[in-house]
């Protein structure tokens, strides 16, 4: 079988496994957030917590209950990590230093999972489990909560009521990531992850000598980075490690984790806001970029010439043998069109254009289909985007799913799309003016520009993944990096629920014949011309002096 029809027959089957889960796991999610009902397990943690999970909250109390939560786990998961050599079952290794603990923990709790050290050199198991897998599911479960408050608001009326956090918070995990996690554990550890809390021990080399390994909850791990886009591999060669990813069929089982909920939620949301053909429109407008994408990424690494690709069947540089070109591929757009940040290759070693794609799947914000959460909120506000858009060319007031988009809206809009390019730039300008860049770049010239905006894109998207070229280990990284990675997650946040607050008090507006039809396949069309529109007039400039320079010129 040539490894280009291979390629195709995995998204084939990939499409199949995603058609087939969509409907049950979308409808079950807006049961779960549409219930009444608490289970007890819920009620000891709402309990301990102190919250009533029966009380509505406005988007104000809704956006403290996020920021505290969050803060109370950034600090957690720090001095996790500062007293890592006190633990029981650290494996030797000393605590880790304050600047990349700092990066961790915010890294873990922004959903971002940005790694600067090697996982099995210097994280022990307790911190591995009870810090960092925690995390991968309390952070994932955030961002479906938020997402969740913003349709609250679509779907609501003359109220600013969006639901109460906790309980949003406490059903993600409970009722929808943790039985979803054991089942998928059990298939990795199926497929040969393994799943043990052993110590350190030394394993012979073909070549002669020895190395030193150690084991771990490896399968429960993988299953919850890539189920809530996380992204923060076990070992340092993340999910290209045969021990986090030993085969074909767990790469796509990996890669159908990644994208399952990101997917289903569209059909979540338009179970709740009363029309299905609303979820099919957000739906269409991410999969025709996901495979528009897919397939350029493809086209790129197959196609690329010279001897030495020729005798290779495409670029296999920096790509595991195990999965191949189309298994790669694939791979990479879909950690990179979500928040996920896993790797199954080294993007860094991509031709100059396929490098290219994973950075521009980023700077779109993530939104085809995105993160768990995270995909559908920012894909809503594109779609106010696009309606507010639509409105100046005919001259009429604005209006999605029966609300007005006004000059209060659009403001909330406008800023949630401007978080993240002024951190991605601006951080980027500031490390060329410092020392710092030239001695953690190993490339210079294009690929050298490219490492540097790869890392921040990838941070203040809340990404995850990294160009390997660059020595991100310095207390200049660690701490801007962590920087923008918290304000990418949260400053976005604050924007959306300020966004929800104020649709879920409107009263809504009849439909009439000049209303936008945001159901038909035209409003997924103009929905995917504007996203590509704003992403190519905020990055374009600083994509052509990396990747498009770098292709070019190859």
């Amino acid at each position: 079988m040539s490894p280009v029809l291979a390629g195709v027959l995995q998204l084939l089957a990939l499409l199949v496994a995603l058609g087939l889960s969509y409907r049950p796991l979308g409808d079950y999610m807006a049961k779960v957030y549409s219930s009444e009902k608490h289970y007890k397990p819920e009620k000891w943690v709402y309990k301990a917590v102190g919250a009533n999970p029966s009380v509505e909250m406005r988007w104000p109390a809704y956006l403290r209950g996020v920021l505290a939560f969050s803060a109370v786990s950034v600090l957690f998961l720090y001095l996790l990590q500062r007293v890592q050599g006190s633990l029981p079952g650290s494996l030797g290794f000393v605590s880790i230093d304050p600047d990349q603990a700092f990066n961790t923990a915010a890294s873990f709790v922004a959903n971002t999972n940005w790694q600067s050290y090697y996982g099995e050199q210097a994280m022990g198991h307790v911190v591995q489990t009870g810090g960092l897998a925690v995390q991968n599911f309390v952070s994932a479960a955030v961002g479906m909560a938020v997402a969740v408050a913003l349709v609250r608001g679509f779907a609501r009326s003359r109220t600013g009521e969006l639901g109460n956090f906790w309980a949003d918070l406490v059903r993600g995990v409970v009722r929808i990531l943790l039985p979803i996690s054991v089942i998928g554990a059990l298939v990795l550890v199926a497929c040969g992850a393994i799943q043990n809390f052993s110590g350190i021990h030394e394993v012979g080399q073909f070549t002669g000598g020895a190395q030193q390994w150690n084991g771990g909850a490896v399968a429960s791990q993988e299953v919850i980075k890539e189920l809530g886009t996380n992204g923060g591999g076990y070992f340092n060669a993340n999910s290209a490690h045969p021990f986090e990813n030993p085969n074909g069929l767990s790469n796509l089982f990996e890669i159908y984790l990644i994208l399952l909920i990101p997917f289903a939620l569209t059909r979540t949301f338009g179970r709740m806001v009363g029309s299905l053909k609303q979820g099919y429109a957000i739906l269409g407008t991410m999969a025709v970029i996901w495979l528009g994408f897919t397939a350029l990424m493809m086209w790129t690494e197959f196609s690329h010439h010279g001897p030495a690709f020729d005798i290779a069947g495409g670029a296999m540089e920096g790509k595991e043998t195990r999965f191949g070109i189309g298994g790669s591929s694939i791979f990479a757009v879909a950690t990179t069109l979500t928040s996920t940040g896993a790797v199954n290759s080294f993007h860094s070693s991509y031709t100059g254009f396929g490098g290219g794609i994973t950075m521009l799947g980023m700077q779109l914000g993530e939104i085809a289909p995105g993160g768990v959460g995270s995909g559908l909120y920012g894909m809503l506000i594109m779609a106010v985007i696009a309606v507010f858009i639509a409105g100046l060319m005919v001259g009429r007031t604005p209006e999605y799913l029966g609300k007005k988009i006004g000059t209060r809206e659009i403001k909330f809009a406008a800023c949630y799309i401007l978080v993240t390019p002024a951190l991605v730039l601006g951080f980027t300008a500031a490390s060329f003016v410092l020392d710092t860049p030239a001695n953690s770049m190993t490339n210079s010239g294009a690929h050298g520009f490219s490492e540097i905006l790869y890392a921040y894109t990838s941070g203040a998207n809340n990404n995850g993944s990294a160009f390997a070229g660059l020595n991100a280990d310095t207390q200049w990284f660690n701490s801007t990096i962590g920087i923008a990675m918290l304000l990418g997650r949260f400053l976005p946040m604050v924007f959306v629920l300020a966004l929800a607050g104020s649709l879920a008090e409107q009263t809504p507006v009849p439909e009439t014949a000049g209303t936008l039809r945001t159901e038909k396949p035209l409003f997924t069309g103009l929905l995917v011309g504007t996203i590509m529109i704003i992403t190519g007039l905020t990055y374009f400039p600083a994509l052509a002096l990396g990747p498009l320079a770098e292709g070019l010129a190859a």
